[in-house]
């Protein structure tokens, strides 16, 4: 355990998450461990740097933290450490190579975003095969129950940490909760979960929970300053449009970025009007030429340019604008949006992201929600209702 109350966990690579991190200086300085905790949090908070870093400091190895000469392990990371066993949620049919190369991508950075949901392939960032990721029985039997009942053997504990435990399929929950209801002494488990209300009620109850928090602007842009080497000036661009998603932030492309900005104004103006023709054109570039990432940071761009209007709308003041240079233009939109419904539209918004995360094709979502806000922007109710979407394919056909 932690000696030195001059340790600061995580401060060699953890973004963030202040109040977290004292918690977790506070359990190991207490000597008190529990078999289980649960690190829940948005998507891009940090949870697998989080688990990683705190699996480390457990067993002494010198690396995320500086344990400031109180390490105990002869290893350089939790990659090479014998008691300390990572996972991931797996497709129902995935090599033993491409495991091998995603546990190795994250040992050289806890942020890289390995999960097949997210990231199908790696070989090609275009690909929109939509892989479900999840714990099968079989994989909780042959990989992670295994791993239980060795004793550690150059470290305090063995440490299992399961990432992403809310994707367990239901035989898989009820198993992995036999062996929380009957933990070995030996053991430690670190588990992470996005969506606690697809977890049974009780696995969360018999694991301490650590909550992080969304990543604040200044958080993210210190991150990819820090971490990056950044311009500060592109960490705090990329960082504005980040949604508090350090991960993402940092596969954002800023020239594309700020040339989709400006593309953006003109698909509000197209979507208004209802030019087929251009939004034809608009869209089917946007849906060629940017990968699923830039894709999710279009949408959170133009997020922030509709926000940036409904403050100006609201307060008429400049100096809450995150847009500041496309000031005219929000201006301008103020004063032909007068009616519009701009809440809805981000909610509209940010519901197609939960679709892109899910490998709904680009062309047909940002169609649909052309059409929608071209009612929306008017001060209208949509004439397709929400309960009835396949009536937006038409649209799109017939462009």
């Amino acid at each position: 355990m932690i000696q030195n109350d001059q340790i600061s966990f995580g401060d060699r690579r953890l973004v963030g998450q202040k109040k977290a991190r004292h918690q977790v200086e506070k359990i190991l300085r207490s000597d008190r461990l529990s078999h289980a905790y649960l690190i829940t949090g948005p998507d891009g908070s940090g949870k697998t740097a989080f688990a990683l870093a705190m699996a480390e400091v457990v067993n002494g190895v010198d690396h995320y933290t500086d344990l400031k000469g109180t390490t105990f392990s002869k290893k350089s990371s939790w990659y090479t450490h014998p008691d300390i066993h990572v996972f991931i949620p797996l497709p129902s049919k995935v090599s033993d190579e491409e495991l091998k190369t995603r546990l190795g991508m994250l040992a050289k950075d806890p942020y890289e975003i390995v999960d097949f949901k997210l990231r199908p392939a790696l070989t090609d960032p275009e690909s929109s095969k939509n892989l479900q990721a999840f714990y099968s029985i079989k994989y909780y039997h042959d990989s992670i129950r295994p791993k239980t009942v060795f004793k550690p053997n150059e470290g305090q504990r063995t440490v299992i940490v399961i990432m992403g435990i809310d994707t367990m399929n239901k035989s898989s929950a009820n198993a992995f909760l036999k062996l929380l209801e009957e933990p070995s002494e030996n053991v430690l488990f670190i588990l992470t979960a996005s969506k606690t209300d697809q977890l049974l009620p009780t696995i969360i109850s018999r694991c301490q929970q650590i909550r992080l928090q969304p990543l604040a602007y200044d958080e993210v842009a210190g991150g990819l300053v820090r971490y990056d080497e950044m311009d500060l000036d592109d960490a705090r661009f990329l960082a504005r449009l980040s949604g508090g998603n350090y991960s993402l932030a940092r596969f954002f492309e800023i020239e594309t970025l700020q040339k989709t900005r400006d593309e953006l104004v003109n698909f509000l103006r197209y979507s208004y009007t209802q030019d087929a023709i251009a939004l034809q054109e608009l869209i089917k570039n946007w849906n060629s030429g940017l990968n699923r990432e830039n894709q999710i940071a279009l949408c959170n761009t133009l997020e922030q340019l509709l926000r940036d209007i409904l403050v100006f709308r609201e307060t008429n003041d400049r100096t809450l604008i995150t847009n500041i240079d496309k000031l005219q233009v929000i201006e301008n939109f103020c004063k032909s949006m007068g009616e519009a419904r701009i809440e809805e539209m981000i909610e509209h918004l940010q519901h197609l992201k939960e679709l892109l995360y899910q490998n709904v094709q680009f062309k047909y979502i940002f169609t649909a929600l052309s059409l929608r806000f071209t009612f929306l922007m008017r001060g209208n109710e949509p004439a397709i209702p929400k309960h009835e979407p396949w009536q937006h394919l038409p649209a799109y056909s017939e462009m």
